[in-house]
């Protein structure tokens, strides 16, 4: 019953939309009709900036990391020589916490089932299972976003190393050895993979844009539309037309 009672509550928890409630509360907007339309935390830096982007991250890692010891302690709570329900693992369940905290954030029915990639929820609960290979995968993210700018980037660069770490540790001298958290991984990376293949063909194509708070994005439109005007003005004397190549001796 408890097991039952957290499983739901791992879904309920990850379903809380954090990025559209500070969306409403700080600029009264709705996060769904701005910026990429998605319910994370980079959409939320991107339209209110680094402070609230940041606020929301923390939360929406918090979610994951919460659904997983939640698990953990009602399953901690068996006996050790007790069967668990159904005659599953604890890892299992531990995976299933993991599965619906992922599935309430980025489906949600506090907001007409929409949400985020699950990327922060998603690091949060693995966290806990996984802490070592988190640890690489977060300097994976980290190095690749501060060398491009883009988060979509170091999000599928850190999803395609993380099972293979995740199987270096659970099969060193002394790792867990859990075949069920090595098959997870490899399944999630692929699902991460799946939902940023939006983001894989912007990328392929050249047009994936880099993370930019509101203040540098509103600098650079500023910037295009000044220079717009100065070309639209300019009288056709003035304009410079580009040499043709094939009349260059």
């Amino acid at each position: 019953m408890w097991i039952i009672a957290s499983l739901i509550g791992a879904y309920l928890l990850g379903a809380i939309p954090f990025s559209l409630i500070i969306g409403q509360r700080v600029k009264g907007i709705d996060l769904r009709e701005h910026g990429s339309g998605n319910l994370g935390a980079t959409n939320v830096y991107r339209n209110l900036g680094a402070a609230w982007g940041g606020l929301c991250l923390l939360l929406d890692m918090a979610k994951g990391a919460l659904a997983v010891v939640g698990i953990t302690m009602v399953v901690g709570a068996y006996p050790a020589d007790a069967t668990l329900p159904l005659h599953l693992t604890g890892d299992i369940y531990r995976i299933f916490a993991a599965i619906l905290v992922i599935v309430g954030h980025s489906f949600s029915p506090f907001a007409s089932f929409k949400g985020g990639k699950g990327i922060a929820t998603t690091f949060g609960a693995f966290l806990i299972l996984e802490p070592l290979p988190m640890l690489i995968v977060l300097g994976i993210f980290l190095a690749v976003f501060f060398a491009t700018r883009i988060v979509s980037l170091g999000s599928v660069c850190a999803a395609a190393v993380f099972p293979w770490a995740t199987l270096f540790f659970e099969l060193r001298p002394g790792g867990g050895r859990s075949s069920t958290l090595i098959v997870f991984s490899f399944v999630l990376a692929a699902l991460v993979l799946w939902r940023h293949r939006a983001n894989l063909k912007r990328l392929q194509d050249g047009t994936e844009s880099q993370l930019q708070n509101p203040e540098e994005r509103a600098l650079d439109e500023a910037r295009q539309a000044a220079d717009q005007t100065m070309r639209d003005i300019a009288p056709p004397e003035t304009q410079i037309d580009e040499p043709d190549p094939e009349d260059r001796s």
